[in-house]
């Protein structure tokens, strides 16, 4: 989004005609809005910004919920933004360790200020990028003084947030290119601000920085406490805690969200995996969050279980027990992962629909399911992987999670 497209975007007319929209879920419904709103005489400027809006508030529903019905967006905003759920359990700690403030230096369109602000603290919230920090403006101004937003560089914003001892900081440094529609990813030497700036003044400060889950671990502060972060099954973060924001004796963190609950696992460094044993009654298969925080061998202990293989983070088991960290599987039978032999034992069970899982094998999970025979009205899950120098596949029936 241009400047010129967010003031006319920021009018009356513009907002009382974005709203009169709502959502748009594709891109046939996009060509229809804007050949509609053109011939109703409006200009190019406002029909892009107000058609574009409109699609992605319906893409931010799955991060923002009902919040992003009224809410204004970049396309590379929301794609570095927080999912709200995630960012009320960051306010929850910053509370918690006893700040009443928190200054969120790169705020891009405020998702995770608007969580501060939800919880209670006051926030500063700044960008770099000038129509970025008037869109994080607009999403925070139900706040009132309780959320102000600056246009300027964390650097510059430093001072100001370092001036009160109650504020903590936050850092989302940002991951991809400038602009605000088509960007690409850069490495971790081209985030901005400087990783090597945000970690310094984690050093001072207590900080948390947000990162991407894959982050090269051997370049995290060795004093810090580094969290993965799920959210309905997919890993989507690391956040590195430093100062009182970190838990005493806490390291390695694996915060697990399905839906409105969460559970956490926590040590003081990566846990050391449990032996490997042959394949028992049961089969889990850890969390992301877990297996990026090296906290495998401590679920592995807590299930009774083992490793499968040492290259792969699967565990097995006989006791009939599961937990919110994995996924667990009761095991029919295992056979050579070859479609013939599978074929036959989706036929004997009357299976006609297959979950398929991989891993430590190479195979295109779509294009092995058409060598398959799938008949029946009974489902299952279907796990190929490597089990020492043999690929294995594992008939196996879904245990809900706790």
């Amino acid at each position: 989004m241009e400047m010129s497209e967010l003031r006319a975007l920021l009018t009356p007319v513009g907002l009382e005609l974005l709203d009169s929209l709502g959502p748009i879920e594709d891109i046939a419904e996009v060509a229809r809005a804007v050949s509609r709103l053109r011939a109703d005489g409006h200009s190019p400027e406002l029909v892009s910004a107000v058609v574009g809006q409109a699609h992605l508030r319906a893409k931010a529903t799955a991060k923002f919920g009902p919040f992003a019905a009224r809410m204004l967006f970049t396309r590379a905003g929301l794609e570095q933004a927080t999912r709200l759920a995630v960012a009320a359990r960051h306010a929850q700690r910053i509370r918690q360790a006893g700040f009443t403030g928190v200054a969120d230096l790169g705020c891009g369109i405020g998702g995770d200020a608007l969580a501060f602000a939800g919880a209670g603290l006051d926030v500063l919230a700044v960008d770099a990028d000038e129509v970025t920090s008037a869109i994080a403006a607009y999403n925070l101004a139900p706040f009132g003084a309780a959320a102000q937003v600056r246009h300027a560089t964390a650097e510059e914003a430093l001072p100001e947030a370092e001036a009160s001892g109650a504020r903590a900081i936050w850092m989302d440094p940002a991951r991809r290119t400038s602009g605000h529609s088509e960007t690409r990813r850069v490495s971790s030497d081209g985030y901005s601000p400087s990783l090597d700036w945000a970690f310094d003044v984690a050093a001072r400060v207590p900080t948390g920085i947000k990162l991407g889950p894959g982050h090269d671990r051997d370049a995290l502060p060795a004093d810090a406490e580094a969290q993965w972060v799920s959210a309905d099954g997919s890993v989507v973060e690391l956040v590195v805690w430093s100062g009182a924001l970190a838990r005493e004796g806490v390291r390695r963190a694996a915060l697990v969200i399905r839906g409105d609950r969460s559970h956490e696992m926590t040590a003081p460094a990566d846990t050391v995996d449990e032996p490997v044993r042959e394949l028992g009654a049961f089969l889990h298969e850890p969390d992301g969050a877990v297996i990026r925080a090296r906290l495998i061998g401590d679920v592995a202990r807590s299930l009774d279980a083992g490793m499968l293989d040492r290259h792969i983070a699967y565990l097995t088991s006989d006791a009939a027990v599961t937990s919110p960290f994995v996924q667990s599987f009761r095991v029919r039978e295992t056979m050579a992962a070859n479609p013939k032999a599978i074929s036959a034992a989706l036929k004997a069970h009357g299976i006609g629909r297959l979950e398929i899982k991989k891993r430590g094998v190479d195979i295109d999970p779509a294009a092995f399911r058409r060598k398959l025979a799938l008949r029946g009205d009974q489902e299952a899950t279907l796990i190929l992987a490597r089990i020492g120098d043999q690929r294995r596949a594992i008939l196996a029936d879904r245990i809900p999670s706790p």
